[in-house]
């Protein structure tokens, strides 16, 4: 997890729901959808949200994809971000670029599977965190998570061998339920590989006066199937440790 969504793609089912329905849905409300780990996508994310509620008839596909990136995106998503004016302007970043030199100073190889949409996810990691064609797979270039599908396509392509025993291991962090569950269909795929489970419980929850909520949610991604959950995505440099310096 490298930004903080609970202001724009969260915030983007909430106006996007109350715009269909009247009904504005509460972050716990949300957060209990996404612990089911098969909304990471938050098109469908908002649709069953409003199907739930009783909204009748749904509003047509397209029309909710439409009101969603006018909220989030705020102008072309395929356009200039300088025009931009919705909501993706205001994601705090959790990391920034030497977080990412201090991984490769590890001989660590990483990338990204995002359910993102494209320019969401390059604007980010190219403009923002200053990255150069970082290793990413976005919405629409593979199924859906909890589908693997991506982040076996990506391990392999950084592992520059076929995924298997006799590949590096590949640890994933996410921040829902269907991140762990990807991790754990990947295993299923390809039993010989070492995948390791990482989780982190978004910002929203490491708010003062939210420690039970944010426990009961880390305890749904240990239960999933997380091996670590990290107090936050930083941690990730506490687990591998730097090269020694050579011998003068």
């Amino acid at each position: 997890m490298i930004r903080d969504v609970g202001g724009s793609y969260r915030r983007a089912i909430v106006e996007t729901v109350q715009q269909f329905s009247g009904w504005a849905p509460e972050p716990a409300a949300i957060d209990a959808l996404k612990g089911e780990g098969r909304w990471n996508n938050d098109w469908q994310a908002s649709m069953e949200l409003l199907r739930r509620h009783g909204l009748s008839p749904l509003p047509a596909w397209e029309e909710l994809v439409a009101v969603f990136s006018g909220h989030y995106f705020g102008g072309d998503p395929e356009g200039d971000p300088g025009l931009w004016r919705g909501f993706i302007g205001s994601e705090p970043l959790l990391v920034d670029g030497p977080f990412f030199a201090s991984l490769s100073e590890r001989g660590l190889a990483w990338g990204f599977v995002s359910g993102a949409e494209p320019p969401s996810a390059r604007f980010v990691l190219e403009q923002r965190l200053g990255l150069v064609a970082p290793p990413l797979i976005a919405m629409g270039q593979a199924p859906d998570k909890p589908d693997p599908a991506g982040l076996l396509d990506l391990a392999a392509r950084l592992a520059g061998v076929p995924l298997g025993p006799g590949a590096p291991p590949v640890a994933y962090l996410g921040d829902t339920v269907a991140d762990v569950e990807t991790v754990r269909r990947a295993r299923n795929r390809v039993p010989g590989q070492r995948f390791e489970a990482l989780a982190v419980a978004p910002p929203h929850l490491q708010q003062a006066g939210r420690e039970a909520e944010r426990q009961g949610y880390e305890a749904q991604l240990r239960q999933a199937g997380a091996d670590r959950v990290l107090a936050s995505t930083r941690q990730v440099l506490e687990l591998f440790s730097a090269p020694s310096p050579p011998a003068p």
